[in-house]
């Protein structure tokens, strides 16, 4: 069954915001088994959120929408579609009373604009959202049944898998599986030309890719009669996929790298230390973005001064004298330094040039010094990244968690 995903919002089409909510629908979707085969973007506009509703009721069975719920004079989805069925707006008392408790729970008083969100098109299905004051509603078009969410990400997130999975799971047709695996570390053409051939030696399979920066996720779709014949399909698939890549993939689904690295610290039980300079906390920021990080990281210091680097992990000035902050010598002393002071049993540090402007002939902008501590000794690399500062900041801190995962016992 096809489906299709419109998203409404003047923000997205003016590109104030990136549209996530819409990748993150397709993938869900897919995950189901449906076939998604039309996405779109609309601004504010009615006559323009018409139109497109029904272009894409004429070709989807499914159509999920995200937007426009809100309490302000911008957000006329449910206006909008109430108007498209030829049909009033009616007020449902127990989202507006839902709706007064939830603004009550932080000091605010029902107003006007807010009761709004507990109209809805006359015949509606009333879609709860527990974490949020914007009602969802699920009506047909045509012979499409579609669904309206707030365009809140975590709103919405909760509301799919709560309120629409369970109305659209029986409609998937079930002829299709899924596997998505996360890599780091080749660029998007290396990760396809190393997976050459597979859909051809495997009929029914299709190989996708998405790029992420500094990932490429790699997804093998796989079409069968039944999904458990899907399934198998698949599943042998992606094993060949798995050769291919072994090197690089490091998790499958939702998956991330730091959350991989941490599951591995935990399995070796091992603590972790890091010391940080030109990444300015970005690798303590992905390991504490992650639940339960405290069992394992003890400590992330920014010591971005040379004087922090003298002060608080006891690294010799003349070591930084005589060789520069961007070194290896002072990778290796701050990682044994942050390593002896928290008492860790791994530990992390980094040390470049992030750009734009410090670097020289000798140590242009992107130059890194990353060190990994451990019970084997310490290990330095030297990495030359390309891109703007972020993009250095970025391949520098999925550098380092690699070699923590690698420490651990991870392939790469």
């Amino acid at each position: 069954m096809t489906c299709a995903v419109l998203s409404i919002g003047t923000e997205l089409t003016r590109g104030e915001l990136v549209n996530s909510n819409a990748a993150w629908l397709f993938a869900s979707l897919t995950d189901l088994g449906f076939d998604v085969s039309l996405g779109a973007t609309v601004d504010d506009d009615e006559p323009r959120i018409l139109r497109e509703l029904e272009r894409l009721a004429q070709t989807s069975r499914v159509i999920v929408c995200t937007g426009g719920l809100g309490p302000t004079t911008d957000d006329i989805t449910t206006l909008a579609v109430a108007n498209l069925l030829g049909v009033s707006l009616e007020r449902d008392e127990a989202s507006l009373e839902h709706i007064r408790r939830r603004l009550a729970k932080f000091g605010r008083t029902l107003t006007e604009t807010n009761a709004k969100q507990a109209d809805f098109p006359k015949g509606a299905e009333i879609l709860a959202n527990p974490v949020g004051t914007a009602p969802g509603f699920s009506v047909r078009i045509g012979t499409a049944l579609a669904f309206f969410m707030p365009g809140v990400p975590r709103e919405m997130k909760r509301m799919f898998e709560e309120q629409v999975v369970p109305r659209i799971r029986d409609l998937a047709p079930n002829d299709s599986y899924q596997i998505r695996l996360r890599t780091f570390g080749l660029p998007e053409s290396t990760v396809g030309e190393r997976l050459d051939g597979v859909a051809q030696a495997f009929p029914g399979i299709t190989i996708g890719y998405r790029a992420h920066f500094p990932e490429i996720e790699v997804k093998v779709l796989a079409r069968g009669a039944t999904q458990a014949a899907a399934r198998d399909l698949c599943e042998r698939a992606t094993l060949e996929v798995k050769q291919r890549l072994s090197d690089v993939i490091y998790g499958e689904a939702d998956d991330t790298f730091a959350g991989v690295t941490g599951r591995l610290l935990r399995k070796k039980e091992y603590t972790l230390a890091v010391a940080e300079s030109c990444t300015g906390g970005l690798v303590g920021h992905l390991l504490t973005r992650e639940p339960g990080a405290s069992d394992f990281l003890l400590v992330d210091v920014v010591t971005y001064a040379n004087s922090a680097k003298t002060r608080l992990l006891g690294i010799d000035e003349e070591v930084i004298r005589g060789h520069g902050a961007v070194s290896s010598e002072v990778a290796c002393a701050m990682a044994e330094g942050v390593k002896r002071v928290s008492g860790a049993d791994v530990s992390l540090s980094l040390t470049g040039i992030a750009g734009p402007s410090g670097g020289s002939p000798e140590k242009p902008v992107g130059t890194v010094f990353i060190a990994v501590a451990g019970p084997s000794g310490v290990k330095v690399v030297e990495r030359h990244f390309p891109g703007d500062r972020h993009q250095i900041q970025t391949l520098a801190a999925y550098v380092g968690l690699n070699l923590v995962r690698q420490m651990c016992g991870a392939p790469g």
